[in-house]
């Protein structure tokens, strides 16, 4: 049992240290030894447990996705209206990037899909698919008026959010990812939210924001 925890460990932190240094260089600069050397193991060790970078690659981004659908697990708790789990969501995700490498990295070796052993579409796809679900139970609860292509708006929103993350690591602006996406959700609830419920929607979204700049989520 010690072994084996001490196994899991040890790949765990190879995990993060691959995410980190593929979040840091890119697919293709990353070297296996650079992975070695930040998590701090032995080329035999990282060996044992994948047999090659593209192997190494695809499981920080099988690993990203599904921290991801466990944070939509959490945001749609039962009871939770669906636009408030849409906006927790986005929040709880930006956060996600800001403070793991394992997300970060994920995400820029989803972007360069040349990387990857398996299709890098599966989760955006996955991603645009549950935004949807979203809006239709929104649609329902009377939250965003039933007239919009939900197909067609998830799409948007899930392209609007990628954009902003790509360009907050372009420019440097990581720490500042919560404030952008609040300032998304001001320029789409309009369009989205019935005219006598937008005031309290509005502000149902900044005391979100607020809440993840105070206490971001684990």
């Amino acid at each position: 049992m010690v072994r084996q925890a001490r196994a899991e460990q040890t790949r765990a932190a190879i995990l993060r240290a691959a995410a980190d240094v593929f979040d840091q260089f890119g697919y293709q600069t990353t070297s296996l030894g650079d992975i070695i050397a930040k998590a701090a193991v032995t080329k035999g060790a990282l060996y044992f447990h994948f047999g090659s970078k593209a192997e190494l690659a695809q499981a920080v981004v099988d690993m990203q996705h599904v921290s991801w659908m466990k944070i939509a697990e959490w945001a749609a708790a039962p009871g939770t209206r669906a636009l408030n789990a849409m906006i927790k969501l986005s929040h709880a995700l930006a956060t996600q990037m800001i403070n793991d490498p394992v997300i970060r990295g994920g995400i820029r070796l989803t972007l360069e899909r040349g990387s990857l052993e398996h299709d890098g579409r599966t989760p955006y796809l996955d991603w645009i698919a549950m935004t949807a679900e979203f809006l239709n139970r929104a649609v329902e609860e009377r939250d965003v008026e039933p007239t919009i292509d939900t197909a067609g708006v998830a799409h948007f929103i899930v392209g609007s959010f990628t954009g902003l993350q790509v360009l907050a690591q372009v420019l440097e602006e990581r720490p500042k990812l919560n404030d952008t996406v609040a300032q998304m959700w001001r320029v789409l609830l309009p369009g989205l939210v019935p005219a006598p419920k937008l005031q309290d929607l509005l502000e149902l979204a900044e005391e979100t924001r607020a809440n993840f700049i105070v206490q971001p989520a684990s």
